[in-house]
């Protein structure tokens, strides 16, 4: 028997017709190609909440679609309020690293089994949608090698919570 190598998306597949429960809400995120060397971040995701555990499946069930199963997570600590070791998503459950040092505050780093990995800037959910936008393309810019940090950071400091 073969050991199972995680799923692999193809450009030819297609969604699920399974029905998505009313609590997962479209995705808010962008992400550019992969690029060799790969850049500090590959995309933005923009949670609505600080709620880990309920804003994660709707991302994981973007990447395990797109770009294949999601196995584990890394974060900084400060992130989130809520630091669980394992994060139940549809079908399987991920793994959680949590940083204390050493790790941008303002990313998340998810790793597919066999596929590699994706550094994505978090811009906080209380951002006004314009900042958001701004942020979500740059983020998405290949030509673009800032962190996460550097991102927000060069959208005005802390992002503001309303667009001026």
């Amino acid at each position: 028997m073969n050991a199972p190598t995680g799923r692999r998306a193809s450009p030819d597949r297609k969604r699920s017709s399974r029905k998505r429960p009313s609590s997962l809400r479209p995705t808010r995120l962008t992400l550019h190609p992969p690029t060799f060397p790969p850049g500090p971040v590959s995309g933005a995701w923009w949670p609505r909440s600080d709620d880990l555990p309920a804003e994660l499946p709707a991302l994981i069930e973007a990447f395990d679609t797109s770009w294949g199963r999601v196995t584990r997570m890394a974060a900084h600590r400060s992130a989130w309020p809520q630091a669980p070791c394992e994060l139940p998503v549809a079908g399987h459950t991920v793994r959680a690293t949590w940083y204390t040092s050493g790790f941008d505050p303002h990313a998340i780093r998810l790793f597919s089994y066999g596929v590699g990995r994706r550094d994505l800037l978090i811009v906080p959910p209380g951002t006004g949608a314009a900042t958001a936008g701004r942020l979500m393309t740059a983020a998405a810019d290949p030509a673009l090698r800032l962190t996460a940090s550097a991102l927000l950071e060069d959208a005005g400091g802390s992002p503001p919570t309303e667009d001026t």
